[in-house]
C-alpha cells in the first residue's frame, strides 16, 4: 500500500519501492502482497515493471493483490465482485502487474450489493482458468466468511487459505470470531497494520512529537490506553535490545495457528526495523506481559467462553472439567441431572 505517488505524497516513489522490495527478495522473503486500489493502481504497476525487469524472479514469489475498489468513479462496474466487475479488475490488475496469474486474489471488503455465491462461483471459474491460484478474504464479516467457505467446500467450489485481518496488540479484536474460526479451518491469518498505523513503531512516546508520520494526521495519536501497551512493548524492547516494532512483529509471529504479518514499509530503514522481527525470541514472560496489557474487549458471545462460559453440572464441575465453584449459584441452578 506504501509503493507508489499516486497521489503526490501517497507512499514510496519507484526508486525507494525497488529498494525496498530488493531489500526484502535478498533478505529471503517471498510474499507480496498488493491491491488494485492501492495509490489507484501504481502500486501494481511498480510490482510489474520491477518483476518484468528481472527475468524468472516473478515465480519464485507469492504475488498477491485485491479486487473491490472502484478505480472509475460513476461507473457501477468499475468495482465490486460481482461477476463481471471481478474479471474485469483481475484483467486490470494483471496487466498492470504484467503477468498472467496470480498466486492468491483477495476479496478486499464484503460487497452488500452481490450476492455471496456469485462472488464465489466467479472466484472458483477463475482459478479453474488458472489466471488465479489461491482466494482469500479481507476486511469480512465472521458469519459471511464462515457462509462463503462452508458453500465452497459444499459445492466442489476453490475454498478459502488465508483471512486477510487488523490484528496488532493494539487491534485484537479479531481473536473473538475470525481468529479463532481460521484455526479451525487451516486458513492462514495475514494482519495488515501490525503496527498499528506506527503506533508500535517505538516513535510514538507519551512525552515525545511525532511529525515525520504520513498518518498521524489523518489517524490521530495513540489514546492513554493505546499508551499503555505501547509502554510496555518499548520496555521489552529495552530488555532485548532490539526495536519496538521488531517485538510487536515477533509477538504477532508466536500467535496460534499460521500467522503472516505484512509489513508496510515506506522507506528503507522502516524495512530494516521490520526484518529485525525475525531474530527476536519473546520468552513466556514477556508474551505474558504482553497478552495482558493489551487484552481487548471483545463482543458476545466471545466473554462467554471465559469465566462465565455456559457450563452444565455434572457432579460439581462443568462440562470441560472445571470446578463450578467459579461460577454464580445462579448459572448453576437451572440445569442439574
Amino acid at each position: 500500500m506504501t509503493f507508489g505517488e499516486d497521489p503526490p505524497g501517497a507512499g514510496s516513489g519507484v526508486e525507494e519501492s525497488e529498494k525496498i522490495l530488493t531489500r526484502y527478495l535478498d533478505g529471503g522473503g517471498n510474499f507480496v502482497d498488493t491491491a488494485n486500489f492501492y495509490t489507484n493502481g501504481h502500486s501494481e504497476a511498480i510490482l510489474g515493471d520491477f518483476f518484468a525487469a528481472r527475468p524468472g524472479l516473478r515465480d519464485r514469489v507469492v504475488l498477491a493483490s485485491k479486487f473491490f475498489g472502484n478505480l472509475f468513479p460513476g461507473d457501477p462496474n468499475g468495482g465490486g465482485a460481482g461477476r463481471r466487475s471481478i474479471i474485469a479488475q483481475l484483467e486490470e490488475t494483471l496487466r498492470r502487474l504484467r503477468t498472467d496469474r496470480l498466486d492468491l486474489y483477495w476479496l478486499h471488503q464484503w460487497d452488500r450489493n452481490t450476492p455471496i455465491e456469485e462472488t464465489m462461483r466467479a472466484l472458483d471459474d477463475l482459478v479453474r482458468a488458472g489466471k488465479v491460484r489461491y482466494i482469500g478474504f479481507s476486511n469480512t464479516p465472521a458469519w459471511l466468511t464462515a457462509q462463503a467457505h462452508t458453500m465452497a467446500a459444499l459445492r466442489g467450489w476453490t475454498p478459502l487459505v488465508a483471512l486477510q485481518v487488523e490484528y496488532s496488540l493494539l487491534a485484537r479484536e479479531v481473536e473473538g470470531e475470525l481468529a479463532p474460526f481460521a484455526r479451525d479451518q487451516g486458513l492462514a491469518l495475514v494482519p495488515w497494520s501490525p503496527l498499528k498505523n506506527g503506533f508500535l513503531s517505538g516513535k510514538y512516546r507519551r512525552d515525545r512529537q511525532v511529525t515525520d508520520s504520513a498518518r498521524s494526521a489523518h489517524v490521530g495519536g495513540p489514546s492513554d490506553r493505546d499508551h499503555e501497551v505501547i509502554d510496555a512493548v518499548a520496555e521489552v524492547a529495552d530488555a532485548l535490545a532490539t526495536s519496538s516494532a521488531a517485538v510487536a512483529l515477533a509477538w504477532l509471529r508466536a500467535r496460534e495457528g499460521t500467522v503472516v504479518p505484512i509489513v508496510g514499509a515506506r522507506r528503507l530503514d522502516h524495512l530494516e526495523d521490520n526484518l529485525a522481527g525475525l531474530d527476536v525470541a519473546l520468552t513466556p514472560d514477556h508474551l505474558s506481559r504482553l497478552d495482558a496489557v493489551s487484552t481487548p474487549d471483545l463482543n458476545y458471545p466471545a466473554p462467554m467462553r471465559g469465566a462465565l462460559r455456559a457450563m452444565l453440572q455434572f457432579g460439581g464441575t462443568t462440562v470441560d472439567g472445571e470446578s463450578s465453584a467459579v461460577y454464580p449459584p445462579l448459572l448453576q441452578s437451572d440445569i442439574r441431572y
